[in-house]
């Protein structure tokens, strides 16, 4: 059995990635995981190491939608850090192209994201994604799939968009 500690060094950063990802804010994301270790630390029931990460991320899509119910704020974005010396012009077309990322990701109902970042991001076996979403492996896997031909649509909606105005 693991400490706390030990959870808590093993797995903070993929539960705030992950909610990063789902809540699409870096202040948001650090309070989405630091309640989720506080709500594993207080459990009753004790952690099964071989699905720690589908009941930490099932704790913070919890959260996340629970904070979604309670808040309308606006979601913002913070960028990566980037190379020191990037031109003007790049910076635009980084921060563009991450905002449209996020926006399309952010698009996808909330259950399709959450299954895309668990088996794209931190690539669980769809049995774990679905032990955490609370779905059959077939509905698992379907809504990966349905994620990814959504983020595909979407990018070529833009595509066509933009060679619209280049022309």
């Amino acid at each position: 059995m693991l400490t706390f500690h030990e959870l808590y060094e093993r797995h903070a950063q993929d539960v705030y990635r992950f909610a990063y990802w789902m809540c699409g804010n870096a202040a948001d994301a650090e309070d989405i995981t630091s309640e989720t270790f506080v709500r594993a630390w207080v459990a009753q029931t004790p952690i099964r190491t071989e699905t720690v990460k589908a009941y930490l991320f099932t704790i913070a899509r919890n959260l996340y939608r629970q904070q979604r119910r309670h808040s309308k704020r606006e979601v913002q974005l913070d960028l990566f850090e980037r190379d020191p010396a990037p031109t003007p012009h790049q910076l635009v077309e980084d921060r563009l192209a991450l905002e449209e990322a996020q926006a399309s990701i952010q698009a996808l109902p909330e259950v399709d994201r959450a299954a895309l970042i668990m088996r794209v991001l931190y690539e669980m076996p769809y049995e774990e994604i679905a032990r955490a979403l609370s779905l059959s492996v077939v509905a698992a896997k379907v809504k990966v799939h349905r994620a990814r031909l959504r983020l595909a649509e979407a990018r070529l909606k833009k595509e066509k968009r933009d060679h619209v105005h280049q022309s």
